[in-house]
């Protein structure tokens, strides 16, 4: 079974990452968007140091590779990506502005690139990234005139996704000694810290605009124990174990997921669309990893003779 753990956990993040959006559109009703994610943050950081000094373990960054390490995911996977993507999603749909999170993909392996020139980025992996991105395309559907009609919002939001591939490049760059659990912690910190300066400086973002309902905190209890301490756990363990190329695909299955939640949880229809973008997917799949499927399904045929 332990061939299966690596997509096993890829496909668990996915879904919770996915189902992570009815959450976020309840927040979003009571809470102004920053301080939305600031508190999300906090609540995050509180569990992982709540575990980690539960389980006895290291917590205190020590060399220059931990603070590398925590400064960059804090600042740029947690604090850039959510303020840039919330504050975009006020002039963008979220059909547009998942297609251009759809981006990181296309820009994690230019800048893989950059910092490690060693890092493989085949021909196969080219396809795969653009049919990946032709799926999320296809299930967004996009109105072409948001795009014309709202620069602002598509710049943040290109914004949010560049933040995030600097934020997985540079993690993956870094080799710290802290324990995963501790890394995960202190970068929730020191993200939840730039997102709290960012609420207090962007007007309309402060506790006095906040509504406090239950819907409110049951979508920051989901966001920050469920989407958030335990989704960047699961992230960072993928990161380590993929590299920032292939652990960037999780931005076309996430989609998936968030349509099939959708579906579940508010009745709504998956229409021919969603269905072909996620052959496109599926499709953009295979192409990057056919070699290791096709030893895996030979594997199998020797296992069943």
């Amino acid at each position: 079974m332990g061939r299966y753990r690596t997509p096993g956990l890829f496909l668990l993040l996915a879904a919770i990452w996915g189902t992570a959006f009815p959450a976020t559109d309840a927040g979003l009703a009571d809470l102004p968007p920053v301080l939305f994610a600031a508190v999300r943050f906090d609540v995050a950081a509180v569990l992982l140091f709540a575990y980690v000094l539960a389980t006895d373990a290291d917590w205190r960054p020590r060399g220059r590779e931990d603070y590398t390490y925590v400064a960059i995911g804090g600042t740029f996977a947690i604090a850039a990506h959510h303020a840039f993507l919330f504050a975009g999603q006020q002039y963008v749909t979220g059909g547009v502005a998942a297609v251009l999170l759809g981006l990181v993909p296309v820009v994690t392996p230019a800048l893989t690139r950059v910092v490690s020139p060693g890092e493989e980025f085949t021909a196969r992996t080219a396809v795969g990234v653009a049919l990946g991105f032709l799926g999320v395309v296809v299930i967004a559907n996009p109105d072409p005139a948001n795009l014309a009609d709202s620069v602002v919002g598509v710049v943040l939001v290109l914004a949010a996704a560049l933040a995030f591939a600097i934020g997985a490049v540079g993690t993956h760059a870094s080799d710290p000694d802290l324990p995963l659990a501790a890394t995960q912690a202190w970068m929730m910190a020191v993200g939840a810290v730039v997102l709290h300066a960012a609420s207090l400086a962007v007007p309309g973002n402060g506790f006095a605009a906040a509504s406090w309902t239950p819907n409110a905190l049951a979508a920051l209890a989901y966001l920050g124990a469920v989407a958030g301490a335990a989704g960047f756990l699961l992230y960072f363990t993928l990161l380590d174990e993929l590299g920032p190329i292939e652990s960037s695909f999780i931005e076309y299955v996430i989609p998936v997921f968030a349509a099939l939640g959708g579906w579940v949880l508010l009745g709504q229809t998956v229409t021919a669309t969603a269905v072909a973008g996620f052959a496109c997917i599926f499709a953009g799949f295979v192409a990057a990893k056919y070699p290791a499927i096709r030893a895996e399904l030979h594997r199998l045929d020797a296992a069943t003779r």
